[in-house]
């Protein structure tokens, strides 16, 4: 060892964070040996606060920004010459590990698997993606260090990102199923839903010594068998829909469906039925429940006529069916 680096090393250091890395959360302060001599200066500087690691333990936690002295057993030179068989090294060890207080703002998520969970209304499962943004800051500094930063030198702001990130899509998939959101509902209720994530979530965040100070969902997509259920739904709505304008049920509105495509069918109406389940009498005809309906009593024209138009534009009837139909109706309004 040279002898202007030995007693370079008695020398008291200024110890700050400059340049404050903004990729850091944590940054442990560089030091040969982790000698720090009396009368060192710390500065701690806005955005930052500071551990200091004694002898293995934390021996002090410094919070307030300004300057402060360091004081420890690494007396210069006697310490140092004593421990000339040793490599120079002392056993009184002092660290000093700097972390960002300010908030990390305006990070970017997304979920890399699907959430899932079953919709309340239609009782049928759904799974999506997710994405947003989100902020986070440190809220049990002593915690994260002694829990989850441990011996390492630095901790990186997007290591605690994926940290809380992994347990975002559970605590999504938990507020859509408890607070009953269905998929038809998920788009107009992002803000609630986003509220109610970061409620659930900073109660994991903080037993991490983080908490997040915003949470937002930008926008959800669909799987593709998802998005078939909803198609198969939004048909059969829209279908419940026609039915009910037209004077009838969903149900009756499909029998005569299964029906009509019985009898076009080379199988006829009793291949078709047994396989369909329509659950009418087989000697029935298409064209018996056609004229049925056809000639079904109703006391409100306009809604004899809404059925007509039904019957026609789902090829149950005729066109000149519909127009006979429609001209008796109409001479009786």
């Amino acid at each position: 060892m040279a002898l202007g680096n030995f007693f370079k090393r008695q020398l008291s250091q200024v110890i700050e964070w400059k340049n404050q890395d903004s990729s850091l959360l944590v940054y442990k302060f560089p030091s040969s040996n982790d000698e720090l001599k009396n009368a060192s200066k710390l500065i701690v500087a806005p955005g930052q606060a500071a551990i200091l690691i004694y002898e293995g333990k934390v021996a002090d936690h410094i919070t307030e920004n300004g300057i402060y002295d360091i004081e420890s057993d690494n007396h210069p030179f006697i310490t140092t010459l004593l421990k000339l068989r040793t490599g120079f090294e002392s056993e009184h060890k002092l660290k000093i590990y700097f972390y960002r207080t300010a908030e990390n703002v305006n990070l970017n998520w997304g979920t890399s698997q699907a959430i899932k969970y079953v919709d309340p209304i239609y009782k049928m499962p759904i799974e999506l993606g997710a994405n947003g943004s989100f902020s986070f800051k440190i809220a049990d500094p002593l915690h994260l260090f002694t829990n989850i930063v441990g011996s390492k030198d630095t901790y990186t702001i997007n290591e605690a990102k994926q940290l809380l990130q992994s347990r975002f899509p559970q605590g999504i998939a938990s507020v859509l199923a408890t607070g009953a959101f269905s998929y038809q509902q998920i788009d107009s209720q992002l803000p609630t839903i986003a509220n109610n994530v970061k409620e659930l979530l900073n109660a994991e965040a903080e037993n991490l010594g983080l908490a997040l100070t915003d949470f937002k969902v930008n926008g959800t997509i669909f799987d593709e068998e998802t998005k078939e259920r909803i198609d198969r739904v939004s048909d059969i709505t829209a279908d419940a829909m026609a039915a009910k304008e037209g004077g009838l049920t969903y149900v009756e509105l499909e029998k005569l469906k299964a029906l009509r495509d019985a009898a076009r069918n080379e199988g006829g109406l009793a291949g078709a039925g047994l396989h369909l389940g329509v659950g009418m009498e087989l000697g029935k005809t298409f064209d018996l429940a056609r004229q049925e309906q056809l000639n079904a009593p109703t006391e409100d024209t306009v809604t004899k006529l809404q059925q007509l138009k039904l019957l026609l534009n789902e090829g149950i009837i005729t066109q000149e069916e519909f127009d006979s139909k429609k001209k008796e109706w109409l001479d009786k309004f």
